[in-house]
């Protein structure tokens, strides 16, 4: 079993293994592609996945801090609301939210139109939402959760109670933010900035939608329109490098996140009170909390609603009934088909696998053979762990790079076939990016489990089996239920990985949304863009819920 499950394992690290060995046999074909690449495109994808980088970078930190800040440090009106209100942008996936703020704002949209009618101007009141600014503005409401998260959590176990010791000492509101809270957010800040970043690199709805040159969107224009697959992986392996250096930065700031507490210390942060804002100074806060929640969440799904009343309103055989529906369900089946699919599989290998690593956990000081083993456990659930990081084109290139390897071998394994034609390589890129969810759920269930249960177990002569199925299953219910939520949808929100790599005649919501919004069809794809935010809006809750029990 052990050894089956290491195997699965690296398995998942099939794909960036792919895309890294294109650079073993480089031939002169592929040398003139990159020398290519570097005289004509390479330059300006580098510059504006850059630019892209910095400026989400920048609005990612200043909007997570700020608002992290205020709800966790100052007492205003609205504080309880905006606690969890703050969270539901990260249910709306960055492309739903420029396919609304498209139909919204462009010149011929419902805003500028009105805003020419009272002023009676004429023409574009503003400069394009498609272009880099707007792809900065479109990332940066939906991915500044993520500081927000980390800040606050941060900043409301600790800053709380030694903001309170430094206002007895006699320091300023001014000097206890930023002598106090600031340098204790730093590492938080820096973590989430670097999970936002690798989401930004890694999207390819966004950048495709805008027509913006980067990275991610150069890599399929090499494979699916150059029919070119070394500059893809090429492409794809630079991507890779920037993104995995993002995930080992975010990592050392995620071990930095400790801070030494005690008994008492948790009893006076208990005590401590945040500051109470008055005036203009709590109208400041409430609208500093109520824009981000406005405009990346209420406003696209007041917006996607209206479309979709427009478009049943179209039709002359009802509301209800001039919904695309018979088109709608197949794309949804798929979707929830290939979530609960991938959600299954990735919790089932994220249980086994720490489970295995729970074992082996005591095996440090055993035989070397113990040792060995308890190595090899850690080193494929790192492999596992790095997945996430992986962006889905390179996993789709990582893919097809070695199937059509194989194919080219041995004609008659219909290797091509299997991946490409069936469900089998739209789930294994699934399970390759999103199992180390799973995994990191699983272990955050461990962690809370006392080893003493396994050791009594033992000591009455439980089997392995017995113990997991008796022992940890149901302590591990509710962290794996969260995993299989969690991975569900993401599933249902990836994009690029399914829009190479699924067969024929098997859509999903997520690609169908983004094909209707590329051929300007903005108010058909808002029924299946819907319904990806509401599939979304689960994890949401939960999470905000976990942190008021918190």
């Amino acid at each position: 079993m052990s050894r089956l499950l290491t195997l699965s394992c690296w398995l998942l690290a099939v794909p960036v293994l792919g895309v890294l060995g294109a650079w073993l046999h480089p031939d002169a074909g592929s040398l003139a592609v990159l020398a290519h690449q570097l005289d004509t495109v390479l330059p300006g994808y580098l510059r504006n996945s850059a630019v892209l980088a910095l400026s989400v970078a920048l609005g990612v930190a200043l909007l997570g801090s700020l608002t992290a800040a205020l709800v966790s440090l100052f007492d205003f009106p609205g504080r309880r609301l905006f606690e969890w209100a703050l969270l539901l942008p990260m249910a709306m996936p960055a492309y739903v939210l420029a396919y609304a703020a498209t139909d919204f704002l462009q010149t011929s949209g419902p805003l500028q139109t009105l805003l020419r009618g009272w002023t009676g101007a004429q023409g574009a009141l503003w400069p394009d939402v498609r272009s880099l600014w707007g792809a900065t503005a479109m990332f940066v409401l939906c991915l500044y959760p993520y500081v927000y998260l980390l800040t606050r959590a941060a900043l409301s176990e600790r800053a709380v109670a030694l903001m309170e010791a430094a206002r007895l000492l006699g320091a300023g509101s001014a000097r206890r933010v930023r002598e106090v809270a600031l340098p204790l957010a730093r590492p938080a800040i820096a973590a989430g900035v670097a999970l936002a970043l690798m989401e930004t690199l890694s999207d390819y709805g966004v950048g495709a939608y805008f027509g913006l040159q980067t990275l991610a969107t150069g890599v399929y224009k090499a494979w699916l329109v150059m029919n070119d697959r070394d500059a893809a992986a090429q492409l794809a392996s630079l991507l890779l490098v920037v993104v995995a250096t993002l995930a080992w930065l975010e990592r050392r700031f995620q071990q930095r996140l400790r801070f030494a507490g005690t008994r008492a210390g948790a009893l006076h942060g208990r005590e401590a009170r945040p500051l109470r804002l008055h005036g203009a100074a709590a109208a400041g806060a409430v609208l500093a909390c109520a824009l981000p929640v406005l405009l990346g969440f209420v406003l696209p799904v007041a917006v996607l609603l209206h479309l979709v009343w427009q478009e049943a309103q179209a039709s002359e055989t009802g509301l209800l009934a001039g919904l695309p529906w018979a088109r709608f369900l197949p794309w949804a089946w798929n979707s929830f088909k290939l979530a609960g699919l991938a959600a299954l599989l990735a919790t089932a290998l994220a249980l086994a696998l720490g489970f295995g690593l729970r074992l082996h956990a005591p095996a440090a000081g055993g035989p070397r053979r113990a040792r060995a083993g308890a190595r090899l456990q850690r080193l494929s659930a790192r492999l596992v762990s790095l997945g996430y990081a992986v962006p889905g084109a390179v996993v789709a290139i990582g893919i097809l790079l070695p199937v059509g390897w194989v194919q080219q071998r041995w004609p008659e394994a219909g290797a091509a076939a299997l991946v490409t034609g069936t469900l089998f390589g739209v789930v294994y890129a699934y399970l390759v990016r999103f199992s180390a969810v799973a995994l990191q759920s699983v272990e955050a269930g461990y962690a809370r489990l006392n080893p003493h249960l396994d050791e009594s177990a033992r000591m009455l002569g439980a089997s392995r089996r017995r113990i997991f199925a008796e022992v940890h299953a149901p302590l591990l219910r509710r962290a794996a239920l969260g995993a299989m939520l969690l991975v569900f949808v993401d599933v249902m929100k990836e994009l690029p990985a399914t829009l190479v790599l699924r067969p024929f005649d098997s859509d999903t919501l997520a690609v169908v949304a983004y094909q209707l919004a590329r051929d300007e069809r903005l108010a058909e794809a808002a029924l299946p863009s819907l319904a990806i935010v509401l599939v979304g809006l689960a994890p949401v809750l939960l999470l905000s819920r976990s942190l008021r029990r918190d």
